[in-house]
């Protein structure tokens, strides 16, 4: 498991422990999309740092409680993930527009977009920003999107 992930999962199990404090570790593992052991790995960890207390309501039923200090990790990890997005956010819109530039320079008011997700839209957003067409032609330039990468692929006007 990478950090990231292992920080997502947190911040994600503390706002649901939040919401509904007597969720069971089925209910967090269908939510994160993982095993029911992953959901368990990451709420004993919670509990012995604090953030967490868990008592039983019946025989199989536990109840999670948000500790003081576990809001203000769950704060702090909104925060730092609010922050991260922002941050590349704008490195995308920064590589695209370098990207469209470079295209406007070469005489284009078009180009195409090869690719999905958020990368994508921001490539659009940028694209109608910078007064560029998005079209299906074959002719103008290509946006090629690798994870957080933007490559400009043009052809040589003829």
């Amino acid at each position: 498991m990478n950090l990231s992930n292992n920080i997502e999962r947190d911040l994600i199990i503390l706002e649901h422990i939040e919401q509904d404090p007597d969720t069971s570790q089925a209910a967090l593992a269908s939510q994160l999309e993982v095993a029911v052991g992953t959901v368990n790995w990451h709420l004993k960890r919670l509990i012995e740092k604090g953030y967490v207390k868990v008592s039983r309501l019946e025989r199989k039923k536990l109840k999670y409680i948000i500790t003081p200090e576990g809001i203000a990790l769950r704060t702090r990890l909104t925060m730092d993930y609010i922050q991260n997005s922002f941050n590349l956010y704008r490195l995308v819109r920064e590589r695209a527009t370098r990207a469209i530039n470079e295209a406007k320079a070469a005489g284009y008011h078009a180009v195409q977009i090869e690719g999905s997700g958020d990368v994508a839209e921001i490539c659009r957003l940028t694209c109608l920003e910078q007064q560029i067409t998005v079209v299906n032609d074959g002719k103008a330039p290509v946006l090629h999107l690798a994870g957080l990468k933007v490559i400009l692929e043009m052809q040589e006007k003829s």
